[in-house]
């Protein structure tokens, strides 16, 4: 079947059953424990910038870097910006809610923001879904956005040349749910549903 899309973003919902998964709900409220080679912290702005083989730890999720730049507002949320090493990317995993699944991405840059509950990959992105160790889907673009909460991502295939062009293209690996647990007259899962935005982040309907 070929499908034709109007543009090169695209919202893909990670819901495959009736009994939707989401991320990990306890994450969000979980302490964020790091680890690196040096620490530069400014108690009045609040800011904590860690270097050097940046490991980040919260709940399930798992960030890796070279550098991350923390900050935290006066409600308690919390802003990273994580950069990759030379020749490799940053890296982010996290479990599914109540599922042996796991969502991980790299790019070259990551952003997460606790208080929207979304991380974002910048750059020679890449997503993947894993059911046990088992790769499930994959998904590379210019621009990955992820939110948590809702278990919806949006891709962006366009990258930006020096000469101002924008090129590039989403690419999918979809991988059908098994329906060997499904019971006998029961309706089988549904592939995930392609849904074409023009806006970065939106989920439309």
């Amino acid at each position: 079947m070929k499908i034709t899309l109007t543009s090169l973003f695209l919202v893909v919902c990670l819901a495959l059953s009736a009994g939707q998964a989401y991320a990990e709900k306890a994450d969000r409220d979980k302490p964020m424990n790091i680890e690196a080679d040096s620490l530069r912290y400014d108690d009045q702005r609040q800011t904590s910038v860690f270097t050097g083989r940046v490991v980040l730890t919260k709940g399930t999720i798992l960030i890796r870097g070279a550098k991350i730049d923390v900050k935290q507002d006066s409600e308690g949320n919390q802003f990273g910006l994580v950069l990759s090493e030379p020749n490799k990317q940053a890296f982010f995993r996290q479990k599914r809610e109540g599922v042996d699944e796991y969502i991980e991405g790299e790019g070259d840059t990551i952003e997460y923001d606790s208080r929207a509950d979304t991380v974002k990959f910048l750059t020679n992105a890449k997503l993947r879904r894993y059911r046990g160790a088992t790769l499930s889907d994959e998904f590379t673009g210019g621009v990955i956005q992820y939110n948590n909460s809702t278990d919806v991502f949006t891709i962006d295939g366009s990258v930006t040349k020096t000469d101002g062009v924008k090129s590039g293209r989403v690419r999918a690996m979809l991988t059908p749910k098994s329906d060997s647990g499904t019971p006998k007259g029961a309706l089988a899962p549904l592939v995930p549903a392609l849904r074409s935005t023009t806006t970065m982040g939106t989920d439309k309907k």
